[in-house]
């Protein structure tokens, strides 16, 4: 994502829109009007925007069509698209035959709106408050927060669907903490209500997806430090904000309830206990210091939209499962207990935790320093912590019984590798036994491709689970191509098979192609066709960081889809080899006429592959298809235990119906099996 930039204006309108009308000749009927405006974009302009077919310049064009249209009239039609100097000035017209001034300026308030979910667009009333905030005073201060607030409730949805906005409303409120700090500013309680107000208008869920762009920007939004911390990520800063600015309220006891975060200022002496928000216990004890003490307590209802769910393990995923609570007592305090309610009853192993600024090289993580956990029962959590900040609890998502599905998947995928290394062996030592069939030729050299395929992706498996640092970003990318690579190449190769079994019937055994030019179609096929569907894929989604899943090397399903790279290729594959199969048993059955030598060996050979394909094809169908059933039923323990089940014996299967079965294996067993008896009849008696 761009670097991110001020943001600016409420309606974005540099000035008046105008408006042309006029008569056609020969009759009174009203004419088309013409509408001409201009906004602004706080990003560097570039020449290229004005050329047609250029991303942005479409972007912007389908959007103030689609607006005009759907608002006025549905004749509505962009007239001219200019891009010029200036940051990035656009400049539009549009002809329509339905003008009112009304409709016009809310067709303009939505065109903004949906473009400023992927465009840094310029609204006025933010960028004035932006510039406002760097140059507060203990006179305009007050005056400016109650601007801010009113700005945020009016301007709700604009704010919230776009991350340029929301950023611009981060950086403000840091500038407010900065001057309250610098400052020597006491917050009073209306002080702190809009702050709040604006505050919470940025963690609703509309915000949720702009947020989730945000904390996965590949640049760092940069942010001035406060303090010894050095912010790179806008939730932190967020947060980070609101620390400083809660050190700065009156030392009075007050409370404040706005519609998504609630904050109680108190007194205790000693000990103190409270609930906060039906879903948050806090309880202090052996408090240092003598008199009264004041303590903030800041309770956010939806923080979790905000905050990633990164945690300084950096392992397995995670999910915000409690309110995030924020305290900042007057004192420093060593022994602090929290009690949460936990939002989803279906996550496991809970970890209590705290935000951590400093991890990640500044953008911020969850850490367990100084907690640990004293409960898990009647859906809530109890925490212990020897220090005070933001706490919230991070659970497992659809987790159950993780140490069974490991054990499964290990023996599993370990009973595969081995099944597939003698397949290997078994096939290299037939290889002299082939012949000139080239039906039978080529079914091994699928049969083999096969089963390399699927080696060499189960080995890859095996060391990306049992290394940690292979879930890295940058190799867990690599890792993930190499295996979305030849699980499609296993696929490709068995509609290899299934082609040639096709082929081979219309072919009716005589003629036909070159030993070479089969494999030259067997290999384009089995590799080549994997290898472009895996490089568009890693193309279209690893830009904006939606390749691979969070701690998982494995293709995205939530974000990108990516998984629609396999599961697409592999179920049509699927379909095309059963249509297959029907046709040439259909043939087969209706061919039933003598045949020479020659064509018996044949079609013998075509009755294997016609085995291999009615077992393995379903077969493969129904592991995957259970696979893709893990996502949409996550917490569905059978289904990942069924898929962790049949992934084991896909290679066992190939060694069954691929090799074993083969008449030259049968042959070769039977010899082994004759030389072995003979050589007993010749023993000597006991």
């Amino acid at each position: 994502m761009r670097e991110m930039q001020n943001l600016t204006t409420q309606e974005a309108i540099m000035q008046n829109p105008t408006t042309e009308q006029w008569t056609k000749p020969g009759n009174m009927t009203t004419a088309p009007s013409i509408i001409t405006d201009k906004f602004k974009l706080k990003m560097d302009f570039n020449p290229s925007f004005n050329k047609k077919g250029e991303k942005i310049n479409e972007d912007v064009h389908h959007a103030v069509e689609g607006s005009y249209c759907h608002y006025l009239s549905k004749d509505s039609k962009v007239q001219n698209l200019t891009f010029r100097n200036g940051s990035t000035i656009i400049e539009y017209t549009v002809r329509t035959s339905d003008y009112e001034p009304a409709k016009a300026k809310t067709a303009k308030e939505e065109m903004l709106k949906q473009l400023s979910k992927t465009y840094p667009v310029e609204f006025q009333v933010i960028e004035d408050l932006l510039k406002n905030s760097e140059a507060l005073d203990p006179v305009t201060f007050p005056v400016f927060l109650e601007n801010l607030s009113n700005a945020t409730v009016n301007l709700t949805d604009e704010i919230t669907g776009s991350p340029y906005i929301i950023n611009d409303i981060v950086r403000i409120l840091s500038n407010v903490a900065d001057a309250s700090y610098s400052l020597d500013i006491i917050i009073e309680k209306d002080y702190m209500e809009n702050i709040l107000i604006t505050a919470g208008s940025l963690t609703t869920d509309k915000a949720k997806d702009s947020w989730e762009i945000l904390n996965n920007a590949k640049t760092r939004n940069t942010v001035e430090p406060k303090g010894n911390i050095r912010l790179e990520n806008t939730s932190s800063s967020l947060l980070n904000s609101l620390e400083i600015i809660t050190s700065r309220l009156v030392n009075k006891s007050f409370n404040i309830a706005t519609p998504n975060i609630q904050l109680n200022k108190t007194t205790f002496t000693n000990t103190f206990a409270g609930d906060f928000m039906s879903s948050i216990e806090v309880e202090l004890w052996e408090t240092p210091g003598a008199g009264r003490n004041y303590i903030t307590i800041i309770t956010f209802a939806s923080m979790d939209n905000v905050l990633p769910s990164r945690d300084k393990s950096n392992s397995s995923p995670k999910i915000i499962n409690g309110k995030v609570v924020l305290l900042r007592p007057e004192t420093k305090i060593t022994n602090v207990s929290l009690t949460f309610d936990i939002l989803n009853n279906a996550l496991r192993n809970p970890k209590c935790v705290f935000w951590e600024f400093n991890l990640f090289e500044g953008f911020g993580g969850w850490s367990d320093k100084g907690c640990m956990l004293l409960f898990n029962e009647n859906e809530t959590i109890g925490c212990s912590c020897n220090h005070t900040t933001s706490f919230s609890i991070l659970m497992s998502p659809h987790n159950p019984d993780h140490s069974e599905l490991v054990i499964i998947s290990f023996i599993g995928v370990g009973f595969s590798i081995a099944s597939l290394i003698i397949c290997l062996i078994i096939e290299g030592i037939l290889w002299k036994t082939i012949g000139d069939n080239m039906t039978s030729y080529f079914r091994h050299i699928s049969i083999i491709n096969i089963a390399v395929s699927l080696l060499i992706a189960n080995i890859w498996f095996i060391i990306v689970a049992t290394i940690p640092k292979m879930k890295n970003a940058p190799v867990c990318t690599s890792v993930t191509f190499f295996i979305h690579f030849f699980y499609l190449a296993l696929f490709f190769w068995m509609l290899a098979s299934a082609l040639l079994l096709l082929y081979r019937m219309i072919s009716v055994f005589d003629g036909g192609l070159s030993k070479m030019s089969m494999l030259a179609i067997g290999f384009s096929l089995g590799y080549g066709a994997p290898l472009i569907i895996a490089t568009i894929t890693i193309a279209v989604t690893a830009p904006s960081n939606e390749y691979i899943r969070n701690n998982v090397c494995w293709l995205n399903w939530k974000d990108s889809k990516a998984m629609l790279g396999f599961v697409i290729p592999a179920l049509l594959i699927v379909g095309v080899n059963l249509i297959i199969l029907f046709v040439v048993i259909s043939k087969m059955l209706m061919r039933r006429v003598s045949v020479n030598a020659a064509q018996t060996g044949e079609r013998h050979v075509l009755m294997v592959i016609v085995r291999s394909l009615a077992v393995l094809t379903p077969f493969f169908g129904l592991t995957w298809g259970l696979g893709y059933g893990t996502m949409f039923a996550p917490e569905n323990r059978w289904i990942h235990i069924a898929f962790a089940f049949f992934n084991s014996l896909q290679g066992f299967f190939i060694l069954i119906f691929g090799t074993l079965s083969d008449k030259n294996c049968i042959n070769l067993r039977a010899n082994f099996l004759g030389t072995i008896s003979d050589s007993n009849d010749i023993l000597p008696p006991e």
